[in-house]
């Protein structure tokens, strides 16, 4: 996969540092030397292409509301369509598929525990299958940011 100037410099750099301000993406288009709208264009393109998930802020999630990880046993054959369902709560931020008999994992936020219990009870009822509840006992620092080398990207090499 070929990557523009423009897609590096957004991916390497905004891992971390993403503008905490009321126009972040014109703060972006200043540090880098172009518009908003290429930078909203290239942020749709990236996610389009399955490169980006999601563009959002990381936080101390017990500071603000509540949170679970949550995980689904689900037929093979019904983990696209499931997937779909869940991810079409805004309380979900993230789902993947796992090997293992609870095969899909997802974590859900809510404003408070009421709320979360509300969401997860409406997941259940809309995909028919129940839940098994992971609340977080203990939380860690993890870096998610990575170094890309874009070379071996372009090239074909695995990351």
């Amino acid at each position: 996969m070929q990557f523009s100037l423009l897609e590096q410099q957004i991916i390497s750099h905004y891992q971390k540092g993403f503008p905490l301000c009321s126009s972040p993406y014109l703060a972006m288009a200043k540090q880098l030397n172009c518009s908003e709208q290429q930078i909203m264009d290239t942020l749709k393109k990236l996610q389009q292409q399955q490169v980006l998930s999601r563009v959002g802020a990381v936080f101390d999630h017990q500071k603000a509301g509540a949170s679970t990880l949550a995980a689904i046993a689900v037929e093979a054959d019904k983990i696209d369509q499931i997937a779909a369902l869940i991810n079409s709560f805004e309380q979900v931020n993230h789902n993947y598929a796992r090997e293992h008999h609870y095969n899909l994992w997802f974590v859900v936020t809510a404003a408070n525990e009421n709320d979360l219990a509300l969401v997860l009870q409406q997941i259940e009822q809309i995909t028919g299958y129940s839940i098994l509840k992971l609340p977080m006992e203990h939380a860690f620092h993890i870096d998610l940011s990575f170094a890309i080398d874009f070379t071996a990207v372009q090239r074909g090499a695995r990351c």
